[in-house]
């Protein structure tokens, strides 16, 4: 939680305010017992109603400036923690976007959403609950107690031996219950991890009739959660029982002793009216300081969770220096004995010695059999992830080198998944570029093949796309994907097996669009099709992350048994057709 108190740190005058507005309170709180005290044994004793009148007005003017005090002190403790989980909140996405793949892919995405919801939520409650009673709820308690000892010490002497008694219960079950916590943050992770990929693949599941075994999987996963906070809730439950048993029983001992004191007129009725008045109170505040321990607990087990994520450091450090125009002679892109591994737990090499040149213009075709490395490929060149070992090269520079939003303002992705924001047309597509004119977003659709759908669609550019583009077809999300990458009229172009939606007809209107732009674009071209790159002026086969031939199409059919079975695969029923 320590490494997180920087983001109070915009709410220093609140974080003073809120409790000291709550011992404000707590000390008018105090004097009520003693006001009581005073009607018993001067206004009743001796039947002063005028004497009685005035303590009651006094009360009421106790409990309206202590009202008052209350609600100006909730009014600062709120606005602290919702500022800090706000700041927090942006801490954690703005740290979230600067990790790799690899970090984002080790972490996974049901987690992060956790810890961005759930975790700061409990971390809100905890600030704000802290800021409220964590002073207020021990000075009443220990103020109690001295109050106590000015009315008669004798019997203060409970109070003394019930407040450690006291605090051995709460503190306690603090220090059992807060790991345990953690652990039903955990669990959580997983139910929200099960649901996203129930939601996800709903259609898959269902194909194969697997409701049964998802339902009882879920089931499992909710029960083991529901039984964790069965057990934590149990042991934490054990708290409010355990310290009124505690407090009653110094009530008892208290009215017990003092009915003896009154009786040897040692001390007053109103003084002992008083005594029970203050265990009263312990009573109230301890139940409080039961609750925010509750409360803390979980606070600080989601806080460390929060804090482990920020304290994620990324491989992927920003280059200073600038990308260099791209220039005639030098490769748009260059591969030099790269090589990748994914994450830090495997020493396994998804990429081995990849070594080519893109010249600027080109058009190179990556082809491969499933898992081969294609994407991982291009990936590397906006740098979603780090080589471990070779060098990248765009317009002559090492990409770590260079400042990324330079790198990737020249560069324009397909990914192989389309994914679309809700929103308007428009809005989707100049995600590309922001300042993009109607006349532009147009063009980019025509060479998408998107315009003819874009178009029949009510309001045009105006029609509004569901979330992840749900009320589209396959085809049309992944033309509106290119379309946003033309949009951007990058240098480099990676068209990310973005075309396996679209019939060949589409597909080959395309390719031919995007060659005949004005800027000529190296593109690169991922593909398990042999009909979407043959034309290329490059063709890279890759297997097992590794290249095994280069050249054109004719070249490879002569030389590269990979290719050619894949080729053959493709058309060689074709051929017997005809």
């Amino acid at each position: 939680m320590k490494r997180l108190l920087k983001y109070l740190s915009k709410y220093k005058a609140e974080c003073v305010l809120a409790p000291l507005f709550k011992m404000l309170e707590a000390t008018f709180e105090l004097f009520v017992p003693l006001v009581m005290a005073a009607i018993i044994d001067r206004g009743i004793a001796t039947g002063d109603l005028s004497y009685i009148g005035k303590m009651c007005l006094l009360l009421v003017l106790l409990a309206v400036i202590g009202l008052i005090s209350a609600v100006t002190a909730q009014y600062f403790a709120a606005k602290a923690a919702v500022g800090f989980a706000t700041n927090l909140r942006h801490a954690v996405f703005k740290h979230i976007q600067g990790l790799s793949y690899s970090e984002l892919d080790s972490i996974g995405s049901s987690t992060l959403i956790t810890r961005m919801t759930s975790d700061i939520n409990q971390a809100q409650s905890g600030v704000n609950m802290t800021l409220r009673l964590f002073l207020r709820s021990p000075f009443i308690v220990f103020g109690a107690m001295i109050m106590a000892f000015t009315v008669n010490a004798k019997e203060a002497l409970i109070f003394a031996a019930t407040i450690p008694a006291l605090s051995v219960v709460v503190f306690g079950i603090m220090v059992i219950t807060m790991p345990m916590y953690k652990k039903v943050q955990s669990g959580l992770d997983g139910i929200l991890n099960r649901t996203t990929e129930n939601l996800e693949g709903a259609r898959v599941i269902r194909a194969f009739r697997k409701e049964k075994e998802e339902t009882e999987h879920f089931n499992e996963e909710t029960d083991s959660l529901a039984d964790m906070q069965r057990l934590v809730g149990r042991i934490s439950g054990l708290m409010n029982p355990v310290t009124f048993i505690i407090v009653n029983a110094a009530t008892i001992a208290l009215l017990y002793t003092g009915a003896f004191q009154v009786d040897k007129a040692v001390i007053t009725q109103g003084e002992l009216v008083a005594l029970v008045n203050y265990m009263s109170q312990i009573l109230v505040e301890l139940v409080k300081l039961a609750n925010l321990i509750i409360t803390i607990s979980k606070a600080l087990a989601c806080a460390n969770r929060v804090a482990d994520v920020l304290d994620i450091k990324t491989g992927l450090l920003d280059g200073t220096a600038p990308l260099p125009e791209k220039k005639p002679g030098i490769p748009a892109v260059e591969f030099s004995h790269a090589c990748l591994i994914y994450g830090k737990s495997t020493n396994s090499e998804a990429l081995s010695d990849i070594s080519f040149k893109a010249m600027p213009g080109e058009t190179i075709g990556i082809i491969g059999g499933t898992g081969a490395g294609k994407s991982s490929i291009v990936n590397l060149i906006p740098r979603f992830y780090d080589v471990s070992s070779g060098t990248v090269r765009v317009n002559g520079a090492d990409v770590k080198s260079c400042r990324m939003a330079d790198l990737r303002s020249k560069i324009g992705v397909v990914p192989q998944k389309a994914v679309l924001f809700h929103g308007s047309i428009a809005e989707n597509l100049r995600w590309g570029n922001e300042g993009a004119s109607i006349d532009e977003l147009n063009a980019a659709l025509k060479a998408a093949q998107a315009y003819e759908f874009v178009t029949e669609k009510s309001g045009g550019l105006d029609f509004v796309i569901s979330e992840g583009g749900k009320n589209l077809s396959g085809g049309q999300r992944q033309r509106l994907t290119i379309a946003r990458a033309l949009v951007r009229q990058p240098e480099i172009l990676i068209l990310d097996d973005s075309s396996s939606a679209l019939d060949f007809a589409t597909d080959a209107a395309l390719r031919q669009a995007v060659s005949s732009l004005k800027n000529k674009m190296t593109v690169f071209i991922v593909s398990q099709r042999t009909s979407s790159i043959m034309h290329a002026d490059k063709i890279i086969v890759v297997d097992n992350g590794r290249i095994t031939g280069t050249g054109t199409h004719e070249e490879l059919l002569k030389s590269d048994v990979i290719y050619r079975e894949i080729y053959e695969s493709q058309f060689k029923g074709n051929q017997k057709d005809e």
